[in-house]
């Protein structure tokens, strides 16, 4: 079966994010996806709420680790891992238990480009291509499917959506056994995914930073 997803967004459950679960689930099903990854910055929180209010989405558990030089994905973790570590650290702790590690935008600006010899030697089991946070979008895009190519890993594409406006923006088309999320895990890892959409809108982007500001004045 045919599955359009989000794979990586974000709840209030990180600090710099607005989005609250029923926000999401309702967003999600609004546009008509089957369901995402919620991938919290080094946390799990938001995990319980979010499959008990999933429904008949696809809820993929997972956070983003923030590891030294890049952001990496781990998908069905059993437990956060400790940040600040070596990709290569991360990627083992992830593996270790039992967990799917995806390196996050490889490229892009204003982020830190990662050390493309740590990430060959690290063991990665795909590649996050598509990225709506991802300036410029469509160049960017390339470099990361590039190196999914050069890696030989499959591709996955999400949001990275801190506020409600920009859910679903990049997504990803995952053929599947079924809508059951072991079933979408494997098949990511097996490479039967597709990714598409477009990047983040300069306007929302100053949403999201006003509303930061605001927050961090108590307001």
């Amino acid at each position: 079966m045919r599955l359009k997803l989000d794979l990586h967004i974000h709840s209030i459950h990180s600090p710099d994010a607005f989005n609250t679960i029923d926000g999401i689930s309702n967003r999600i099903k609004e546009l008509g996806f089957n369901g995402y990854a919620l991938a919290d910055h080094d946390t799990m929180d938001g995990h319980t709420e979010a499959k008990m209010k999933a429904g008949d989405l696809t809820f993929i558990p997972a956070l983003e680790v923030s590891a030294k030089g890049a952001h990496i994905l781990a998908f069905d973790p059993m437990e956060p891992v400790e940040p600040k570590l070596s990709v290569a650290e991360t990627v083992e702790l992830i593996h270790d238990q039992g967990a799917t590690a995806i390196l996050a935008h490889p490229y892009g600006l204003p982020r830190s480009w990662v050390n493309i010899h740590r990430v060959r030697e690290a063991g990665f089991d795909a590649i996050e291509v598509a990225n709506s946070a991802q300036i410029p979008y469509d160049y960017i895009c390339g470099l990361n499917r590039k190196l999914a190519d050069e890696l030989g890993l499959p591709v996955t594409g999400g949001s990275d959506s801190h506020i409600l406006e920009t859910i679903g923006r990049s997504y990803t088309v995952v053929e599947s056994d079924s809508a059951e999320h072991d079933d979408v895990i494997k098949a990511i890892k097996l490479g039967h995914t597709s990714v598409g959409g477009t990047y983040t809108r300069i306007s929302e982007w100053f949403s999201k930073n006003l509303r930061e500001k605001k927050r961090n004045l108590g307001d």
